[in-house]
């Protein structure tokens, strides 16, 4: 599927689908992290149909604001993520998926998206 805003809720559980709080343009933050150390590694955007696929095939699927279409993380550059689990937090607006993170998950090529631009916090 290839369109500029994210696809229908095809077949998402509609108990998951009613939790689910999303933007404007129908989309969920989806906090990637090493299931085994914590590692947060990225942050991607899901709508009801990536959501579905990411649960049905134990690949992370997103949906991609800049191109308009789902991608499955790994299919062109090989750094995969399996989904060990999926969590929604308590206000029902972000998404925790807890993966094994195979090679790069940033798009840079680094491990994760948050070690290059380390803000400090006034102590």
């Amino acid at each position: 599927m290839s369109s500029s805003t994210p696809g229908p809720a095809a077949g998402l559980d509609p108990a998951v689908a009613a939790r689910l709080k999303r933007t404007a343009d129908g989309l969920v933050p989806a906090i990637a992290q090493q299931y085994d150390t914590g590692e947060v590694l990225m942050m991607g955007w899901m709508d009801d149909e990536a959501l579905h696929r990411t649960l049905t095939t134990g690949r992370c699927t997103y949906w991609s604001r800049s191109r308009g279409e789902y991608w499955v993380k790994g299919d062109t550059s090989g750094h995969v993520q399996h989904v060990k689990s999926v969590a929604l937090d308590c206000d029902g607006d972000t998404l925790l998926v807890k993966v094994d993170q195979v090679g790069a998950a940033c798009h840079t090529g680094a491990r994760t998206c948050f070690d290059e631009d380390v803000l400090l916090a006034a102590s």
